[in-house]
């Protein structure tokens, strides 16, 4: 039995979301189908919106439906250190742990020649200017704990150091509640690296 058209070609529009496999597809298309019009209507309005409304802060290119965003005009947050994350979603990350109060730089990648990404395709020309402003005191890099998370790094560190700032990394290892005999060699280096007095 072959698909009506349209069904059809929403199963095709959401197999290209990140996850979505065929299967899964046609079950979400089927599942459009007979869900109330009311519901469906919802739904295209929530994606129309974020189209429309959400874009990226001007300052740290965090996403944000206000530009400058949030976080880069609340009083309350501390503009002499800036973390600098990978994508936006790092920064939901990070506000979980209600421990960090600074301001946060989005690089939107990470340094990967193998893929073409290179500094230029990188928002790291809006980081030295605001660390050059001179009100930075220390810089986190918040990349991944991976070969282009550290890559980007250490390229990152190279840069700041000469504009006098303090550049630190986050600490990386043993996750809390995991048993060490399961931590691999790179990990247990880095939990080493990164032992602090008690």
């Amino acid at each position: 039995m072959s698909q009506p058209d349209p069904l059809k070609k929403l199963a095709e529009q959401l197999q290209r979301l990140p996850g979505i496999g065929v299967k899964s597809a046609q079950r979400i298309a089927f599942h459009v189908l007979k869900t109330p019009r009311e519901e469906v209507d919802r739904l295209a309005d929530a994606m129309r919106e974020v189209k429309d409304r959400v874009t990226y802060c001007s300052t740290c290119s965090n996403i944000t439906d206000v530009d400058p965003c949030f976080y880069c005009t609340s009083p309350e947050r501390d503009v002499r250190t800036i973390c600098v994350v990978e994508q936006p979603e790092n920064v939901a990350g990070i506000e979980k742990t209600h421990g960090f109060r600074g301001m946060y730089h989005v690089l939107m990648g990470a340094l990967s020649p193998l893929h073409g990404v290179g500094p230029d395709d990188l928002k790291i020309k809006g980081l030295l200017g605001r660390v050059a402003s001179g009100s930075v005191e220390e810089v986190i890099l918040a990349t991944n704990p991976n070969v282009e998370g550290e890559a980007t790094a250490i390229y990152l560190a190279k840069l700041l150091k000469p504009l006098g700032v303090r550049v630190t990394r986050i600490a990386m290892g043993v996750p809390v509640g995991s048993d060490l005999e399961y931590a691999d060699d790179v990990t247990m280096t880095k939990a080493m690296e990164g032992r602090r007095e008690v």
